[in-house]
């Protein structure tokens, strides 16, 4: 297993920079069950260069916990993404990750993203003076290409690894698929026997379950897994793929809850109120809000237990934290696995959170 950087890991699972998801709260989870790397969902260089209190809210993190601490930034212009990475280690980050993947058209439009996949010479451009600003590991996430004519990973690889990239994570989808259709391993594989080891190769993409990414590992020879949807509602997959136990009810109650509870002081912290409010509405409004972007997460962690669709359907009538405290303790604590539920797919709106 390659070390990424300076940084040798403790383990070769790392959790997917997801958009709206990999906030600090989660993050610290992932790390807490096993993960040994958690990148930040993905932020804004104009936002950061621009010091834009919504962007530099993103960048909170538990030293304590999250080490080492990697920032993905999202930008076209390098120039604008190396003076937002040296803002980004200012505030802490030890690594900078380059989101070279992403298929949205807000973010592509701009030449960041996936974008990034039809200019490879801007793309190295950027990898090449985040580190010469920075002196940190860049790392960057790609996809096979922009569409089924135009796989140009290989390509990438070679240019991103001249400007000095320590280390490559690939989605084996294009950027036309989105999150479409099955992915294709053979992708990883290939690439990963094209660099060798000049760097390690990261395989992302449909890794749903401890066998899926000990699969990835034996059929590619990637050097780390990224698990993404795998981990939503399942922050224990991480322990389970070092040989821990599946989560008890307790133990799954009582991290829902937690989750919960942190979530809902990182995200009134995170909120920036445009207009000025009373003390107690602010905060009524905060709890609210707060209630209501933490629905999926409750959702995913309800998904294959008994009762779901009940629980989700009070969940998403609660309107106050006691609301939800209530319904989680009275679900979680006698919930079993629902062996006829069917494997739904977990959905996942990336066009969120963009910084």
């Amino acid at each position: 297993m390659l070390p990424i950087g300076p940084y040798t890991l403790k383990n070769r699972f790392i959790l997917a920079p997801m958009a709206g998801v990999s906030e600090m709260p989660f993050r610290v989870i992932a790390f807490e069950q096993g993960a040994a790397l958690a990148p930040t969902e993905l932020i804004s260089a104009q936002g950061l260069f621009r010091i834009s209190s919504r962007t530099l809210r993103y960048l909170r993190y538990d030293p304590k916990i999250e080490k080492p601490y990697s920032l993905q930034l999202f930008g076209g212009e390098p120039d604008v993404m190396a003076k937002a990475a040296v803002i980004a280690k200012e505030y802490g980050a030890q690594i900078i990750d380059i989101n070279m993947g992403c298929p949205v058209k807000k973010v592509t439009k701009t030449g960041a993203g996936s974008g990034l996949l039809c200019d490879s010479s801007r793309a190295g451009e950027i990898v090449r003076q985040i580190k010469e600003a920075t002196g940190l590991p860049v790392t960057a996430k790609i996809r096979s290409g922009w569409d089924a004519n135009q796989k140009n990973f290989l390509q990438m690889a070679d240019v991103l690894g001249a400007a000095g990239v320590a280390a490559l994570a690939v989605h084996p989808r294009t950027r036309a698929q989105g999150y479409s259709g099955k992915a294709d391993w053979s992708v990883i594989a290939d690439l990963k026997k094209h660099v060798g080891n000049a760097f390690p190769i990261i395989g992302n993409g449909d890794v749903k379950t401890v066998e899926d990414a000990v699969r990835m590992v034996e059929t590619t020879g990637c050097d780390y897994v990224m698990i993404g949807r795998g981990a939503l509602g399942n922050p224990w997959i991480f322990r389970t793929l070092l040989g821990g136990e599946k989560p008890t009810n307790a133990e799954r109650m009582e991290l829902v809850l937690r989750h919960f509870r942190q979530h809902m002081t990182f995200s009134a912290e995170a909120r920036v109120h445009r207009e000025v409010l009373p003390p107690e509405q602010r905060a009524a409004k905060d709890e609210l809000q707060g209630v209501h972007s933490f629905r999926s997460h409750l959702g995913w962690y309800a998904h294959g237990l008994h009762g779901a669709s009940v629980f989700r359907a009070a969940i998403n009538h609660a309107n106050t934290k006691k609301d939800v405290e209530d319904a989680l303790e009275k679900f979680f604590v006698g919930a079993s696995t629902d062996l006829t539920s069917p494997e739904t797919e977990q959905e996942l709106d990336y066009r969120t959170a963009l910084g």
